[in-house]
């Protein structure tokens, strides 16, 4: 796409199709588009080679906004309630996390809140056993009882973080996103500063619905973060630059492969790098 001879508008009918199948949406395809006509203006840009590194300023302005670091310590323990969909990779995220605090020198509660699927609270458990850290889990348990219960003992035997896994649910599901705002109240009864953190899990792959995903769990919680998984090279990323636009909540990590080493923290001119290639 940067190979031609001249910045012409076809160049610019180009990268607005690309930017779009990226799932940058609309709004902030538009805006990115207009800021890099200003930029190749200003820049005085003739070679269209110079377009690309233009793209990746206005990406990576765009993206600084949600560049912010995940602090715990402040509070004792620091309680971290984690929700987002089935499948979106909320749980293996979870066992990320533990890992990322542990080796920052923090210990870890888990706390396994998602109680209607067994194999989640099996999941979270191999998770536990993977980085050597305490789990608190109910069979059969209400939710909230569970949270409750693992902010207490999280206080007791003086964690520094208490990370909350809540049941996967879809936003269209009234009945579960009503069970994830009481979560969020209960555990403001077991400590009335908390929660300290809402992260959203989802899925770099699943395009403009993350935006649809992050504005529905925010109005029932009150995000403070995001997680954004499976950004291992087939992801269309490009739902950051919509995210940015419309709801600009911080992205503190994204997930860029299984292992567990593979969450990292978010570099906004990184990944406008990645984006553009």
């Amino acid at each position: 796409m940067f190979t031609g001879t001249q910045i012409d508008d076809a160049l610019y009918e180009e990268l607005e199709t690309a930017l779009l199948l990226a799932d940058a949406g609309v709004p902030a395809t538009e805006f990115l588009l207009n800021d890099l006509r200003r930029r190749v203006k200003e820049a005085r840009a003739t070679d269209p080679a110079q377009v690309k590194t233009l793209l990746q300023d206005a990406i990576a302005d765009m993206l600084a906004p949600l560049e912010k670091t995940l602090v715990v310590g402040v509070y004792h323990p620091t309680v971290i309630m984690v929700a987002g969909v089935n499948g979106a990779g909320k749980t293996t995220s979870i066992g990320k996390l533990t890992k990322h605090f542990a080796d920052a020198g923090a210990s870890v509660l888990l706390a396994a809140a998602d109680t209607f699927r067994a194999a989640a609270r099996e999941q979270l458990a191999v998770w536990a056993d993977r980085n050597q850290v305490e789990i608190i889990s109910q069979q059969g348990a209400d939710p909230s009882a569970v949270s409750f219960d693992a902010v207490g003992a999280g206080r007791a035997r003086r964690k520094d973080v208490v990370l909350v896994d809540t049941a996967g649910r879809l936003p269209t599901q009234k009945h579960l996103m009503e069970e994830l705002t009481k979560i969020r109240r209960v555990v403001t009864k077991a400590d009335i500063t908390a929660p300290h953190e809402v992260l959203l899990v989802i899925d770099g792959n699943t395009g403009q619905n993350a935006l649809a995903q992050v504005k529905a769990f925010d109005e029932a919680v009150q995000l403070t973060g995001l997680v954004v998984t499976k950004l291992d090279g087939t992801a269309k990323g490009g739902v950051l630059c919509a995210i940015a636009r419309e709801k600009p909540i911080p992205v503190y990590f994204v997930g860029v492969g299984e292992r567990l080493e593979d969450l990292q923290t978010f570099k906004a001119r990184e990944f406008a790098q990645a984006l553009v290639g």
